[in-house]
């Protein structure tokens, strides 16, 4: 019997292509990113699947121009803004992800970035690797202790649960907002706000972990940033279309900020120009899921999803759309 046939958009970790290459005929490419909607329409003439990526030009005009053959899209993300689902349903065309497998991971870089903040560990580092440090002052890049402080946790799924339970090793009082309140076993003691304005009027740290899309387009604006605390420190590891970049960099210039740690941003690899220049902003290059344990664990949710729908005739079982 012939293998299913999948398109691969991305170079995937060695344990998922070697996967996917027993199982499937695979189409691959030589580029790692970089990939127009003309080219991955060419490059699936005849695929059943296709494992995409965040960042691949999953649009309405494209899903309309895939060839009849593609039955099924598996994208290495929980995420699914990248995807016009609405298109994938018109053409009949399956969309899963893959959940529950990078919560700690992602938590892990919020809690960096938080660190990173609080104790200007990015100033830090570049002034010692500029060679411009001249020995230890009193005074020297004084940051804040995170015992005592207030963490506010804007979205309490998996994600901000885990972070949540880190963030309590390092004392921290947990409050968060969400669209309901969680059971609660599920809140552990974490103070749930039922408005934005209490919310963020009460924490020290805003972290943020909301889905992108036009609903949370730059939620966090110049109103609510006036609404946060003077001296708060703001981490977004959820979606970089959330953030309103340019209200964020006036708020570290003027000092009404303290810090800002972001892992994720709206346009990348392109980032707001502000950015570069603000000496209180720790920027990484979309590291939330990257560790080698979870990015096997995604390769591998998105082939069972191909599994079930292209070799066993299932229903897959991370299917949105």
């Amino acid at each position: 019997m012939a293998k299913p046939s999948i398109l691969l958009t991305r170079h995937y970790p060695p344990a998922v292509m070697e996967r996917a290459a027993r199982d499937y005929a695979c189409v691959t490419r030589a580029e790692d990113g970089g990939l127009t909607g003309a080219e991955l329409c060419r490059l699936a003439a005849g695929v059943e699947g296709i494992l995409c990526a965040a960042g691949d030009p999953m649009d309405g005009a494209t899903i309309a121009a895939l060839p009849d053959s593609v039955r099924v899209l598996a994208t290495f993300s929980v995420g699914t803004d990248h995807i016009d689902l609405e298109a994938a349903r018109r053409r009949g065309i399956a969309v899963t992800n893959t959940p529950d497998v990078l919560s700690v991971a992602t938590a892990e870089i919020a809690m960096l970035l938080v660190l990173m903040c609080a104790r200007r560990a990015g100033e830090a580092e570049r002034m010692v690797r500029a060679r411009e440090w001249v020995g230890w002052s009193p005074t020297q890049l004084l940051g804040v202790t995170l015992e005592g402080k207030k963490l506010g946790i804007l979205g309490m799924g998996r994600i901000g649960q885990a972070l949540a339970r880190m963030a309590r090793g390092f004392g921290m009082e947990i409050h968060y907002r969400n669209r309901s309140r969680l059971a609660p076993e599920q809140e552990e003691g974490a103070v749930f706000h039922a408005s934005d304005e209490a919310f963020l009027g009460t924490v020290d740290v805003l972290s943020m972990h909301i889905p992108g899309g036009a609903a949370t387009r730059n939620w966090l604006d110049a109103a609510r940033i006036a609404q946060l605390r003077k001296g708060a420190i703001v981490v977004n590891t959820g979606r970089g279309s959330t953030v309103d970049d340019a209200a964020l960099c006036a708020a570290l210039h003027a000092g009404h900020l303290r810090a800002a740690g972001l892992d994720v941003f709206a346009g990348e690899p392109r980032i707001f120009e502000g950015y570069h220049t603000a000496p209180n902003v720790t920027l990484l290059p979309h590291l939330g899921s990257a560790t080698e344990e979870t990015r096997d664990a995604m390769g591998f949710r998105c082939l069972d999803n191909l599994d079930a729908l292209l070799r066993r005739g299932e229903e897959p079982p991370h299917r949105v759309a």
